[in-house]
């Protein structure tokens, strides 16, 4: 009997996706576990798998669009079944428009919209030099709306941005005449709209001209533009700003002598030959994962009426991607080998990056290490990412001025640590003791080998 299919959670904290590419097509049979579509969540790409088996008689959304949480996406069946109430069930459910079919036109992708030349600041105060903006045209064929709102896909709304293009002036070619990014390039195309160009800014602005904006759009205005949030970027803004809202920080920061760390590395290292690389973060990991097992009390979250203490050590380790942060789980750190912690980072970092991570390599961490040492930061407070009780935040290596206990003055390798604290889980002495032993540990590393 053939069923309408909606969007499954792909992540803890998803509540929307954008379908990206199908790998099924409408008349394909389908078994238990097969991959039928992959989707981009607040944290990465995920596999959407089914575990129903039939034929997906029909596609109710296209690629690129952005689809709510157990929304529905396909009707799953046997081949001639009538399908016709389902489909006008699923319209009236929203997101259920029927996915446009395959044209020759390649489909969007949430790769790369075309990024601005860097913008040139002007050497005396004068008045951005751009295309003075043009009228918007009156729109030749409006597109259908929902309430009044403009039916645009997410990538088509960012690129009539970028190419200055007016949507109200666009036919839209996707389902239920939507707007996609093959409209806004063909309208760009027949305006001869250019690419995206840099502008000069005044001197005065300087500072906010990067290298990918800001860009004067015509019929917008030239001091700056507006692109839509990403659903990661979107989740982020969310979690960060309850996390700081709701959890009662604080801060811990503690001074470690890393010489005899860079020197342990360097044995490592040595011994490894070419066979792979130790970075000092990866003794980090390997250092708080073993603190943790000092002071399990920090090992712990607040869960409103109790607080949960963790029997494993889960090392979340926060890795910068593109359009945000994503932090992969290295499970049961404490028991693995700094060789294997090493390799396991370098991988889950590199899918990260590629959006190539699956849910189960993105939850369940009890403690987070966040490390800027790499940018030349030296100092700073990262935020808590719940439901933990604490994340450690790592500053850079620098040679620092020390005086010795025969008070002589010697030069001496100095890293940060900052511990960010839940105050419902970790008081100050608590978090004051796990420090301590986390720089014995990095200040005696031969004991991460034991």
């Amino acid at each position: 009997m053939a069923q309408i299919i909606g969007l499954p959670k792909l992540s803890p904290t998803m509540e929307e996706g954008v379908l990206v590419k199908w790998a099924k097509k409408e008349g394909d049979s389908v078994e238990p576990g097969d991959l039928v579509a992959e989707v981009e969540t607040d944290k990465a790409n995920m596999d959407f798998n089914l575990e129903d088996e039939g034929t997906l008689l029909k596609l109710l959304v296209a690629e690129g669009d952005t689809v709510k949480l157990g929304a529905p996406v396909a009707i799953l069946g046997e081949t001639g079944e009538d399908i016709a109430a389902l489909i006008a069930e699923a319209q009236a459910q929203g997101n259920g428009q029927p996915a446009a079919a395959p044209s020759p036109a390649p489909a969007p992708t949430p790769a790369k919209a075309p990024t601005p030349t860097p913008a040139k600041a002007a050497v005396k105060p004068a008045v951005a030099k751009a295309p003075a903006p043009a009228p918007a045209p009156a729109p030749a064929a409006p597109t259908p709306s929902a309430g009044g709102r403009l039916l645009a896909s997410p990538l088509a709304k960012t690129l009539a941005l970028e190419l200055g293009v007016d949507l109200r002036a666009v036919q839209g070619s996707g389902p239920g005449g939507r707007i996609v990014e093959r409209d806004v390039r063909a309208l760009a195309g027949a305006k001869g709209a250019p690419e995206p160009a840099a502008v000069e800014a005044p001197a005065a602005n300087a500072l906010a001209v990067v290298a990918r904006g800001p860009v004067a759009v015509p019929g917008k205005s030239d001091e700056y533009v507006d692109r839509p949030l990403s659903t990661m970027r979107k989740r982020i803004a969310e979690r960060l700003t309850a996390a700081k809202r709701d959890i009662p920080h604080f801060y811990l920061t503690a001074s470690c002598d890393a010489g005899p760390l860079l020197a342990f590395r360097a044995r490592l290292n040595q011994l490894l030959g070419g066979s792979g690389k130790v970075s000092v973060n990866d003794l980090i990991i390997k250092g708080c994962a073993l603190a943790l097992r000092r002071v399990p009390e920090v090992n712990a979250a607040f869960m409103g009426d109790a607080i949960r203490y963790f029997t494993h050590v889960h090392m979340g380790v926060a890795v910068a991607i593109e359009d945000g942060l994503v932090t992969p789980v290295v499970r049961d750190a404490d028991l693995k080998g700094i060789g294997v912690i090493s390799a396991e980072v370098k991988d889950l970092a590199d899918r990260a990056k590629h959006r190539g991570l699956k849910m189960h390599e993105i939850q369940g961490s009890t403690f987070t290490v966040s490390n800027l040492g790499m940018f030349g930061i030296d100092v700073f407070q990262a935020i808590i990412n719940p439901p933990e009780g604490a994340v450690l935040a790592v500053g850079r290596i620098r040679k620092q001025p020390v005086v010795a206990a025969n008070g002589t003055i010697t030069a001496s390798d100095r890293m940060s640590l900052t511990l960010s604290c839940d105050h419902r889980t970790v008081d100050g002495a608590l978090g004051a003791r796990y420090l301590d032993e986390l720089t014995d540990l990095l200040e005696h590393p031969e004991s991460l080998a034991l």
